[in-house]
């Protein structure tokens, strides 16, 4: 039987996304004690910790030593975390080719649309 008064576990990827947004929130570096009480209090200290080390890892913040603690900036955008792990899973395939291939084959008129657009615009950028 379960706990009503217990809430009902947070999707994957969840957490890292609220701590991301309090981090862009922020005026400039953040401690982790900062985002924990941005988020509402309801995240342990050590959960923010741990959520900060593994976007870390990711390359989806940095952090600076400030005292015994550190402060943490977001390195980009959720567009950019968004690229980075598009990246890492075409970094990981040994046939690049066929991986893009496949992505692209499978997008709609509208995002084919965008992507022949963005690839335009970086063609004229070499360009002078």
């Amino acid at each position: 039987m379960t706990d009503p008064r217990q809430r009902p576990r947070r999707g994957q990827g969840e957490l890292e996304a609220l701590v991301l947004s309090a981090l862009r929130e922020a005026d400039g570096p953040a401690t982790a004690g900062w985002v924990q009480e941005r988020l509402g209090g309801d995240l342990a200290y050590t959960t923010v910790i741990t959520i900060l080390t593994r976007l870390l890892g990711k390359g989806a913040v940095t952090r600076e030593r400030v005292g015994r603690s550190f402060a943490w900036t977001p390195a980009s955008d959720q567009a950019g975390l968004a690229a980075r792990k598009m990246r890492k899973v075409l970094d990981a395939e040994s046939d690049r080719e066929a991986v893009l291939a496949s992505f692209v084959t499978g997008l709609g008129p509208d995002d084919e649309r965008l992507l022949r657009d963005l690839l335009e615009q970086e063609d004229g950028d070499g360009e002078d």
